[in-house]
């Protein structure tokens, strides 16, 4: 039975605030722990009014308190943007607050733009580092040292697992090389998925935190009790991404009847090809999709995203996918069929 994990954006629907962004996502959150998914991950961007998870340790911190057993994480931190220091010092402390419970998805990209990028006081170059920077995150984990000077506190010798995310081989190999899991974000950036999981696991090496590799992938996944009904919900998707397309940036629009009247033809061609991995259907469409997925990539888990305006939508649509999973898990012919 293939593990299912989420990641949530706190994405701010029309017609809501931050704070109802942020309610809904503890909602989720517990909805999805219910119902036996193994990881509940936000993610870090910045200067965008759609969604509301800039603080991303501070979310965590509030989707950890509202749950008890799902793991919470990041997926991630992007590293060029703080201190390696803060980030152990932050992530100890929500290890020491909900033990055994933490992730920390570390990644290369800045997750905003160079104006923003300076208003966070980081250098552009920053990116150039990420590998040490990695390192020194891991070390800061670890047990503290003779004549070690510097540490985390909380945070020396809680060895929070450490991810890697991506979207392209570069990602994997760095993966690969430190012995890490490695979360491949094909839920936007598609084109690169095969490449880089066969890179990761040819060139996988072991670790102390990994003695195998694991691969996790990014999907969209938007569910509803027919084919009709989930694809007029996924309309409000493909406007978020249209809209990256053409480089505005907004709250999460609600679902429209017929999504060919939003965009012209070279929007839905780059559209199209970002949302790429997405499974949006009915129960029995969901299915279908989910079983194709995991014979084709062979991935260890999968990391589900859901642009879902209205939050019950949502919820229903997570519950839809994890009756699928249980479905495949029951019937092992089902993984081919």
């Amino acid at each position: 039975m293939i593990p299912l994990s989420v990641l949530d954006l706190a994405l701010v629907p029309e017609g809501a605030t931050p704070a109802d962004a942020l309610a809904n996502s503890v909602d989720l959150a517990r909805h999805v722990e219910g119902l036996g998914y193994r990881r509940f991950w936000l993610a870090e961007h910045h200067n965008m009014v759609g969604v509301a998870s800039a603080a991303t340790a501070v979310v965590i911190g509030h989707v950890a308190a509202g749950t008890r057993e799902i793991r919470v994480g990041a997926g991630g931190i992007m590293l060029p943007n703080h201190a390696p220091l803060v980030i152990a010092e932050q992530f100890g402390t929500l290890e020491t607050l909900f033990p055994g419970r933490i992730d920390l998805g570390l990644g290369r990209a800045p997750g905003t733009d160079p104006r923003t990028t300076r208003a966070l006081r980081r250098s552009g170059e920053a990116a150039d580092t990420f590998p040490q920077d990695v390192l020194e995150v891991q070390a800061l984990f670890g047990d503290l040292k003779p004549g070690q000077a510097v540490q985390a506190v909380p945070g020396t010798g809680l060895k929070v697992p450490l991810w890697i995310l991506g979207s392209s081989l570069y990602g994997a190999q760095l993966a690969a090389m430190l012995g890490l899991p490695y979360a491949f974000a094909s839920h936007f950036a598609p084109d690169q998925l095969r490449a880089a999981l066969a890179t990761y696991h040819v060139r996988f090496e072991p670790s102390a935190q990994q003695a195998a590799p694991h691969a996790m992938i990014g999907v969209n996944v938007v569910a509803a009790e027919t084919d009709a009904e989930a694809q007029r919900l996924f309309t409000s998707a493909q406007q978020q991404f249209t809209n990256l397309v053409r480089g505005t940036r907004g709250l999460l629009r609600p679902p429209i009847d017929d999504i060919e009247d939003y965009w012209a033809p070279h929007e839905k061609a780059q559209a199209s090809r970002m949302l790429a991995r997405s499974l949006v259907g009915s129960p029995e469409t969901i299915r279908r999709g989910l079983s194709d997925l995991v014979a084709e990539t062979g991935a260890d888990e999968l990391m589900v995203a859901s642009a879902i305006h209205d939050p019950a939508a949502r919820r229903r649509s997570y519950t839809i996918l994890a009756q699928a999973r249980d479905a495949l898990g029951r019937s092992p012919a089902a993984l081919v069929a």
